[in-house]
């Protein structure tokens, strides 16, 4: 496929869309196209490590990999290499008013790996939890943990954003993250409604469940569900608060031998401090 070339970037009309939509593209920047060079070889190498073979799941259709790449709080995956920087990073600190170092520090990044015939059943996984990834796409949102036996959702973590960068060529059939358009107001909404009376730093021991099943539901009947796909050097940046999740992968898609690759950054907003379930629910 020929290369994206990079074109000029309006960070207005991104921020427009990002903000109604819950989601942005970016096209193609070479610094981030030189980070994705560095980055691929130490992501095809952790597919492979030993250490993480617990992540390959669902008949070894998917590679989950959290929290897999080894890279600093720069974004780097090579003491020499290159710091994650260029457009994109640039958005998030002009318009989201999150600054690397300042407002949060990178996390080591999610390598998400699916390969032809994803999803399989896996074992443990109920009946209609399979059917819900299958025709729901496991929409989640995250940082809504499953707690105990009942699997009751509590907010455990306080997402800054989330920014999925490929590694490969995939097309738009193999996998691609789905966004449910606007679901992020839907949700902060409903959240509002959970958490009004309750002090942030006690929001942890909230058992949401029911609220955000409810919501959910709304958000399926009401908001497109929005394919969002990209190619090695472009990217995009998806609002903490947004429904989204994984399609099963087509039958005519296709997609590069490593698989259809993605790293995914969830840096934690304010980490340690009880103000971050705040800035988490009630900032842009």
């Amino acid at each position: 496929m020929p290369q994206t070339s990079s074109i000029p970037v309006n960070f207005d009309e991104l921020a427009e869309h990002f903000f109604t939509k819950g989601w942005c593209r970016f096209p193609f920047d070479p610094q981030l196209a030189t980070w994705v060079a560095e980055a691929r070889p130490q992501a095809c190498t952790t597919v492979n490590d030993p250490e993480f073979a617990v992540w390959l799941r669902y008949g070894g259709t998917w590679f989950a990999g959290v929290n897999a790449l080894a890279n600093d709080t720069d974004g780097r995956v090579d003491t020499n290499g290159s710091a994650l920087i260029g457009m994109a990073i640039d958005f998030i600190a002009r318009k989201l008013g999150l600054e690397v170092g300042r407002d949060f520090a990178w996390d080591r990044g999610q390598v998400s790996v699916c390969y032809p015939g994803y999803p399989q059943p896996m074992d443990g996984e109920t009946d209609g939890a399979f059917r819900y990834r299958v025709k729901r796409d496991a929409a989640h949102l995250d940082g809504l943990h499953p707690v105990g036996a009942e699997r009751r959702r509590h907010l455990n973590e306080t997402h800054a954003f989330i920014l999925g960068i490929p590694l490969t060529e995939a097309d738009e059939n193999a996998s691609p993250l789905i966004v449910w358009d606007g679901s992020h107001e839907m949700i902060r909404e409903a959240m509002l409604h959970c958490y009004e009376d309750v002090a942030p730093e006690h929001w942890v021991n909230l058992d949401v469940t029911d609220a955000y099943q409810t919501v959910r539901r709304e958000i399926f009947k009401s908001c497109p569900r929005t394919i969002v796909q990209a190619r090695p050097g472009e990217c995009y940046l998806v609002h903490r608060l947004a429904l989204h999740g994984v399609a099963p992968w087509g039958e005519d898609a296709k997609a590069e031998e490593d698989g259809r690759m993605i790293v995914y950054f969830r840096p934690e907003l304010i980490a340690g401090e009880k103000q971050s379930s705040a800035s988490w629910l009630h900032a842009p």
